[in-house]
């Protein structure tokens, strides 16, 4: 049996937001290079959005600093090697080959991180079973 949440309650996540400077390198390196499904640009806006995962991405240039989000992401792969390598190959710097971050008796989490266009640190990961 499920237990329902109360009224108000929160659910999970709608949506995050990442500053950048310049929303067409953005956009270019959001789905030609990481490959993310595009959904929309805000048209006299330097806003853009990509569904990743169920969790919609808000690309947005900030109207001013206190509005400039410091977004650290980390991206859900099922094969850690052959993301790396796509990725290296579409033109990320990676600041490191893929590496075991923690192991426990059943799982290995593995991690490799990079930044976007405007210095924005991310990283792909996968939990393997061991």
């Amino acid at each position: 049996m499920q237990a329902t949440a109360p009224a108000g309650s929160i659910t999970g996540l709608g949506q995050i937001h990442i500053s950048v400077s310049d929303i067409d390198r953005a956009v270019a390196f959001y789905r030609d290079v990481l490959g993310l499904k595009f959904l929309f640009q805000v048209p006299g806006q330097p806003m853009a959005f990509f569904d990743c995962g169920g969790v919609r991405l808000y690309l947005g240039v900030p109207t001013s600093p206190e509005y400039k989000a410091n977004s650290f992401l980390y991206y859900r792969v099922n094969d850690i090697g052959a993301a790396y390598e796509r990725l290296a190959g579409n033109g990320v710097a990676f600041l490191g080959e893929p590496r075991a971050i923690r192991r426990t008796e059943n799982s290995e989490l593995w991690m490799a991180g990079f930044r976007d266009p405007d210095g924005n640190y991310a990283q792909i990961m996968e939990e393997k079973p061991r």
